[in-house]
């Protein structure tokens, strides 16, 4: 859905359940979308707004951020998760969904209508370059953007997927306005940030569920406070989300342990003494990339990704230390 039909179908439904009225006009900047006005017994409240079709976790750290610069500030998507929603209160930040669920806590007035069950978003037609084999080709693009510049045979070969997938996923960055063409024979990306970030959000929709191995916890819990000494099966396994955080920033003390890996389950149990567990706290991932990796982590791309979606505010800062130290000068 478009920004102003995200926030005239939230405005319409809070006006049909609550009978509040309300009204937004655009007003683009770099960091604002535009102006809501809302009326509470007689009098107005306007809010600078961000708006968001699904608010993910990855969106909070930013919004926490804009919320103390823009006040009053006001999230409108058209849907966020019930422990996002519970982050926004804690921190007085308004929001409205588009189902017409409101929360605003402005000049000693409290307002909180949640009555209204999630609908859901409306899906349009999915980008090929973002479905889960076209989000493989765009994180080997993200990693080297000489890649485009090969032939479809040398990239389908590089990133392990078939010949005919990559015409699409090429077709579907040019029609996002994320490859453009400066010579006959050279493309190059552009608004590489933004492509980053809607990867990511992608990335945790369409591919990581479909990569899962397992969960799995360690049989002896010393391995918890002493997970750094586990050797890792050189070439085929890797550290991913927090230890991949720790050992990139020294920052973050690992509660879950993510690992991306090419072994089955019989020899990760069996090489890194674990079992399965349906709550323990090693997440066990399918490693999607063929190129050799010669350390213990996943590159810092999906560093970045698994640690910024994450709802916890240290595991979103140490996301932004890796961007700093690490992606900042790519994107």
């Amino acid at each position: 859905m478009k920004e102003r039909e995200i926030v005239e179908l939230a405005l319409e439904n809070l006006a049909n359940h609550t009978g509040i009225l309300g009204n937004w006009r655009p007003k683009a900047t770099q960091f604002m979308d535009g102006l809501l006005k809302i009326r509470l017994d007689n009098k107005y409240f306007t809010f600078n707004t961000e708006i968001k079709n699904e608010f993910r976790n990855h969106h909070l750290h930013k919004i926490l951020d804009l919320a103390k610069q823009y006040e009053p500030f006001m999230v409108v998507a058209t849907y966020i998760q019930d422990g996002i929603k519970e982050t926004l209160r804690k921190n007085h930040i308004a929001y409205l969904e588009a189902n017409g669920n409101l929360f605003a806590d402005i000049e000693n007035k409290l307002v909180w209508v949640e009555m209204q069950k999630a609908r859901p978003i409306s899906k349009d037609k999915t980008n090929r370059a973002f479905t889960a084999t076209g989000l493989k080709v765009t994180f080997h693009f993200l990693l080297d953007e000489q890649l485009i510049n090969k032939t479809y045979r040398e990239i389908a070969e590089t990133v392990d997927v078939s010949l005919g997938n990559i015409n699409y996923v090429i077709h579907g960055l040019k029609q996002e306005g994320f490859l453009i063409k400066l010579t006959k024979d050279i493309y190059k990306l552009t608004r590489k940030k933004e492509l980053l970030m809607k990867w990511i959000e992608a990335y945790h929709q369409y591919l990581k569920p479909k990569l899962k191995i397992g969960v799995f916890k360690f049989v002896d819990n010393e391995a918890l406070f002493q997970w750094k000494e586990i050797r890792l099966k050189k070439g085929e396994t890797f550290w991913g989300g927090e230890p991949a955080g720790d050992l990139l920033t020294n920052y973050l003390q690992p509660s879950e342990f993510t690992l991306y890996t090419n072994e089955g389950r019989q020899e990760i149990m069996k090489n890194y003494k674990v079992l399965p567990a349906e709550n323990g706290n090693v997440f066990v991932y399918k490693k999607f990339w063929k190129f050799k990796v010669n350390r213990q982590t996943v590159p810092e791309i999906l560093v970045y990704a698994d640690l910024i979606d994450a709802a916890e505010r240290r595991k979103q800062e140490t996301a932004q230390k890796i961007y700093e130290q690490y992606l900042q000068n790519k994107f």
